[in-house]
C-alpha cells in the first residue's frame, strides 16, 4: 500500500470510525479500522457488529493494498498532526507508515483476515434531505427508553404518512412524534433503530448536504451519503400503538412564550425534590399559571407567568426533566399546552409548528 491524501479528510473519516469500533477482547479484530486502497480512493471501515462504517476519500493510490491498524492508536495519531497539507500513507513489513513533512509514524498493523464484512442492505429504500432525516431523529430520540427491557420502545420508530415521515419514541413516561412533509410519496411500514445507536447516525450525518439514501429490510438498515456508507440493525418488534393515548380533547389550554417557560423551569429544578418534580397550576379563571416547586433542604419557589388560558381549572404534578427536554425540537416563539385531570398526559406543541408533538404523564402527587 502507498497513497496520497488530503489530511482534513482522513482526520475526519478516522474521527468517525474510531468511535465504531469495539473493545472487544474475544475478537481484537474489531478494535482495528480497516483501511483499503484500490483505485482512485481510501476506504476506512469500522464495526462493532450492531453498526458499521465505511468512508470513502479520494487519493492518489500508488500501490493497492489492505491493512487493519488500532482505531485507538490511529486516532490519536492524526489528533495530533495539525498541518494543513496532504499526507503519505504507506505500508513497510507489516507497518503502516504516516508521513508529512515534518514528521513520520510507524504503527504496527494487525491481521485483518478475520475483519467482518459490512453487509451491503438490500430491500425498500428511499431518498430524503439529510437535515429533514436528521432533524426528525433529533427532535425525538431523546424519549426512547434506554433501557434494553422493551427493545421495541428502546428505538426511533420511522414510518410514512400521507404526507411524508414520522418519527416517533417513548419510554411510556413521555413520548415525542415529528412529522416530517416530503415531496415524494413514501412507502415505509416502520423501522426501528435502536436506540444507542442514533448517537452515531446523527454524529456521522449532521454535516451532510444534500441527500441520504436510506435502505431497510427486517434486519438491516443503512444511510449513505458523500462517500460514507452506515448500516445498522434494526428491532424485530411491534411498536405500541401510540395514538390511542393522545387524548381527542382537552380540558384546558394555555398560551405562553418558550423562553418564559423555559426560564421558569429552570427556576423551579433549583428547588426541586429528588424526584424532580415541579408543581403546575392552571387557573383560567383567575388568569393565573403558576409554576412551583419545593424541596425541604433547599427551599421553595413560585413562579406566575403571563399566559392565554382556557378551560377548566388544574393542578398537576410532571417531572421538570422531561418538561425540559422537548424545548429543543419546538421552532417556535409560543408554546401551546393542552392539558386533563388525574392521569391524563399533557400535550405540548408550538403555536406555529404543529409538525412536532409532545406527550409528558403526569406524576402521582
Amino acid at each position: 500500500m502507498k497513497l496520497e491524501c488530503d489530511l482534513g479528510k482522513i482526520k475526519n473519516a478516522v474521527s468517525f470510525t474510531e468511535k465504531i469500533t469495539s473493545k472487544n477482547m474475544t475478537l481484537p479484530v474489531l478494535n482495528s479500522i480497516l483501511l483499503t486502497a484500490s483505485g482512485k480512493s481510501l476506504k476506512l471501515r469500522s464495526t462493532n457488529l450492531s453498526i458499521g462504517v465505511e468512508i470513502e476519500i479520494p487519493s492518489k493510490i500508488e500501490k493497492d493494498g489492505v491493512l487493519a491498524v488500532s482505531g485507538a492508536v490511529l486516532y490519536g495519531v492524526f489528533s495530533n498532526i495539525n498541518q494543513n497539507e496532504n499526507i503519505i500513507l504507506k505500508e513497510d513489513n507489516g507497518n503502516l507508515m504516516v508521513q508529512t513533512k515534518k514528521s513520520k509514524v510507524k504503527i504496527k498493523c494487525q491481521p485483518y483476515d478475520d475483519f467482518p464484512t459490512i453487509p451491503n442492505v438490500s430491500g425498500s429504500n428511499f431518498i430524503i434531505n439529510s437535515e429533514k432525516f436528521i432533524g426528525g431523529i433529533k427532535s425525538v430520540y431523546f424519549s426512547a427508553s434506554v433501557s434494553d427491557i422493551k427493545p421495541e420502545i428502546s428505538s426511533v420508530y420511522i414510518y410514512s404518512n400521507d404526507d411524508g415521515l414520522v418519527f416517533v419514541s417513548t419510554d411510556s413516561f413521555r413520548l415525542a412524534e415529528k412529522k416530517i412533509k416530503m415531496n415524494n410519496t413514501l412507502e415505509v411500514s416502520g423501522i426501528l433503530i435502536p436506540f444507542k445507536n442514533i448517537p452515531e447516525i446523527i454524529r456521522i450525518f449532521s454535516e451532510t448536504k444534500g441527500d441520504i439514501k436510506v435502505c431497510f429490510n427486517k434486519n438491516q438498515i443503512s444511510l449513505s451519503a458523500d462517500g460514507v456508507y452506515f448500516t445498522s440493525r434494526v428491532i424485530d418488534g411491534v411498536f405500541p400503538d401510540y395514538k390511542q393515548i393522545i387524548p381527542k380533547e382537552n380540558k384546558t389550554e394555555a398560551v405562553v412564550l418558550k423562553q418564559d417557560l423555559l426560564n421558569a423551569l429552570k427556576l423551579s429544578n433549583i428547588f426541586s425534590d429528588k424526584f424532580n418534580q415541579l408543581n403546575l397550576k392552571v387557573l383560567p379563571k383567575e388568569k393565573m399559571f403558576e409554576i412551583s416547586s419545593q424541596n425541604s433542604n433547599v427551599g421553595e419557589n413560585n413562579t406566575n407567568l403571563d399566559a392565554a388560558l382556557s378551560g377548566e381549572n388544574v393542578e398537576l404534578s410532571f417531572n421538570y426533566k422531561y418538561f425540559l427536554d422537548c424545548f429543543g425540537s419546538i421552532n417556535s416563539d409560543s408554546i401551546v399546552l393542552k392539558l386533563n385531570q388525574s392521569n391524563r398526559p399533557m400535550v405540548i406543541s408550538g403555536v406555529s409548528d404543529q409538525s412536532f408533538t409532545y406527550l409528558i404523564m403526569p406524576m402521582n402527587r
